[in-house]
């Protein structure tokens, strides 16, 4: 088997960029806590720069013999797009929409047509927007009802703080009022009227809700609603009836709605029922009453009606109850029926119920290991429920389930250049906690793959916030497939893949479960040969990041190597900082190490603190300069620290994209030259084949 070398000389590590040590003490619980590296949260002083630019360095250096590597991987990614392409067209108002990409064009360009063979109108080209610039996002974008206006939102820097515009649809006009760091956004029926929920400019909670009346300036915008809890994040919506904009506040753990008539966006709005702590709804609507996915009965939610007139929790007439074993993701209401989204054995399924008839119908899918989501369901009077589906063998597909009978009609698979399904086997497996409960974990793999150990694996986890791990169709992962390489996903408790309790499971005072399972998960993974420690790269990013710091802190005997993405590894120092973005709304899902019980679990695992004299895997970290999640100085810090404590000589790399943020480049060609990057680091360490199998 040839393998991955050099394409020069092997690189010499020896010389690392050394960060300056300038001990911080402060005395937390009574106890002197020395961050000897503290500095590197100044970002405007230049010898940050100058250090993240050596490590930079240091980096390409160590990298520079993968640099053929890298660029196959990277045309082999391309290859596997359809560069020019079209979304499926879906209705809302009287326009059909979809977005499309050109070959070349880093964005993706927003049409619209009055009919499926009508003429093409362009709503918003995101190439455009993003000329002489080095980093593009929309959040978000949301037409009137008459279809004259467009309210969108850009961020140009990767920071998250999006700025509101509005575009004027006949015309092509930008009108000239900015609204500064805006999140979600409603328009009323007026068609002049819009609401927008606005954030702190330090912490970057959305905490306030503004009404702005089109062609006003802005400064008159009318503050409707703040929310002075700290732990509380502000949005706004509009029902699919197109009734009623809903007002919803909510931590982690807790949540409230109010509402207003769409016609009336002037009126009083209405609360629905008052916060109770650790008790979560939200709303949707038909005809005369509100439909409300709760969790006050069981932490799996229930779904309850209540009238428009008095919906407080005294009138809730209960529709579906709390269930131990199907979590209750989302409620979608429709003229005629309404859909539940579950979740079920660790598995998302649409149960469907015609409102006259009481009439249930299950969506099939075809296969054991998956994902489906709700799709555009913008039309209230409809027969069409859409949903996407994939597998890890499975392209993304859109689907139409019709409610009358009861097929779903497949609307448009993603095209995948040079993919043969038939190649390929995926499996949904089961490993045994250190507790003895089963931790599923899915895996695809090329077709002749033996399991004798001998393979290469990339192993992902992430396991927080109640996040379920999808079960996606990746083309990049071809490019480590076709060169033997498996891929796995560890849904580790934390996440939310087998409903409430298995976040619970895993945050607080029980977060190491998360830890403990995903070594259980690569242990078993070993154990069944499916690969082996010196074969073994895992990955995560933020969260997911923090978990990887924690394994390799636990067991860095499991592991080849680890890309660590945007890690949140420097726990406790953040978390005592309320002053950063989302310190205090994270206390409910980490706990507030102002508290001592609290502090010294936080510190039991907290990866930049427990880092200690030993060998560890090699390892690429990679952040970002702008990320507003998790601070750049985070993985700095870490890297600085770690660089003064490991006992051995694989590589430890810092990567830092100096212009993006959290989810780091926004181009989609720019992403796979990252993606490339990462996986020529993964196969350089587990010496895997240079050039992919013959297909």
């Amino acid at each position: 088997m040839t393998t991955i070398l050099t394409s020069g000389k092997v690189p010499d590590l020896s010389k690392p960029p050394i960060a300056k040590k300038v001990p911080k003490t402060d005395i937390v619980h009574g106890e002197n806590r020395v961050d000897d590296y503290f500095w590197l949260r100044n970002k405007p002083d230049p010898e940050v720069k100058a250090y993240l630019d050596a490590e930079n360095v240091y980096t390409d250096i160590a990298m520079a013999h993968t640099t053929e590597l890298q660029q196959t991987l990277y045309r082999e990614m391309v290859g596997h797009i359809k560069e020019t392409d079209i979304g499926v067209p879906y209705p809302e108002g009287n326009y059909f929409y979809y977005a499309r990409t050109e070959a070349g064009k880093q964005y993706p360009i927003f049409c619209r047509k009055p009919s499926l063979d009508g003429t093409e109108q362009i709503v918003l080209d995101v190439n455009q927007l993003a000329e002489g610039e080095k980093f593009m996002s929309i959040g978000a974008m949301n037409v009137s009802d008459d279809g004259n206006l467009l309210a969108y939102s850009t961020d140009n820097t990767g920071f998250r703080q999006y700025t509101l515009h509005i575009k004027n649809l006949t015309t092509g006009e930008v009108f000239p009022e900015r609204m500064l760091r805006t999140g979600s956004v409603a328009w009323s029926s007026d068609n002049r009227t819009i609401f927008y929920t606005v954030e702190d400019e330090q912490t970057k909670r959305h905490f306030q809700l503004y009404r702005h009346v089109l062609g006003t300036p802005v400064e008159q915008d009318v503050l409707v609603y703040e929310d002075a809890d700290e732990r509380f994040n502000v949005g706004v919506y509009r029902t699919r009836s197109r009734e009623f904009i809903i007002l919803q506040t909510g931590s982690h753990t807790t949540s409230e709605s109010h509402y207003v008539r769409a016609a009336n966006p002037n009126g009083d709005w209405t609360l629905i029922a008052p916060r109770v702590q650790d008790q979560e709804y939200d709303v949707d609507h038909r005809g005369d009453r509100f439909y409300i996915r709760v969790n006050d009965t069981g932490r799996n939610f229930r779904l309850v009606s209540a009238p428009i007139g008095s919906p407080s929790r005294e009138n809730w007439h209960e529709v579906m109850p709390h269930r131990a074993d199907v979590m209750l993701t989302e409620i979608d209401c429709f003229q005629d029926f309404y859909v539940l989204v579950e979740r079920e054995r660790g598995l998302p399924q649409f149960r469907i119920i015609h409102f006259d008839t009481r009439t249930e119908m299950m969506v099939e899918f075809p296969e054991p290991a998956y994902s489906a989501q709700p799709a555009q369901n913008r039309v209230f009077q409809t027969t069409k429920y859409r949903y996407s589906y994939q597998s890890m063998v499975t392209p993304s597909s859109v689907y139409d389930y019709d409610v009358n009978t009861r097929q779903s009609e497949l609307r448009k698979q993603i095209e995948v250049p040079g993919y043969d399904k038939s190649l390929y086997r995926s499996e949904r497996l089961f490993a045994t906690a250190k507790d003895g409960v089963k931790v599923p974990l899915s895996i695809v793999y090329r077709k002749g793959f033996n399991r004798d150990g001998s393979h290469p694996m990339l192993l992902n986890g992430y396991g927080s916030y109640g996040y379920t791990y999808p079960i996606n169709f990746s083309s990049n992962a071809l490019s480590l497939l076709d060169r033997g390489f498996s891929v796995a996903i560890a849904h580790i408790r934390g996440g939310g893949d087998l409903g409430k309790p298995w976040h619970d499971d895993g945050r607080m005072m029980n977060k190491k479960n998360t830890f403990t399972d995903f070594i259980a998960v690569a242990e078993h993974l070993i154990t069944e040969k499916y690969t082996s420690p010196d074969k073994l790269v895992i990955s995560g990013g933020s969260a997911g990041g923090l978990l990887m710091g924690a394994v390799v802190n636990m067991r860095p005997d499991l592991f080849k190597a680890v890309v660590s993405k945007v890690p949140f590894v420097d726990v406790i120092n953040t978390m005592l900082d309320a002053s950063l973005p989302l310190t205090v709304p994270e206390y409910e899902e980490w706990g507030n190490p102002n508290e001592k019980p609290a502090y010294d679990y936080m510190l039991s695992y907290s990866p930049y603190d427990q880092l200690e004299p030993k060998a560890y895997p090699a390892m690429l970290v990679k952040t970002s300069f702008h990320d507003s999640q998790v601070m750049y100085w985070e993985p700095a810090k870490y890297i600085a620290k770690l660089r003064t404590l490991k006992a051995d000589s694989n590589p430890l790399l810092l990567k830092t994209n100096m212009a993006a943020g959290h989810g780091g480049a926004s181009g989609r060609y720019d992403f796979l030259h990252e993606i490339a990057f990462d996986y020529a680091f993964m196969i350089w360490q587990v010496e895997a084949p240079e050039k992919a199998l013959s297909t």
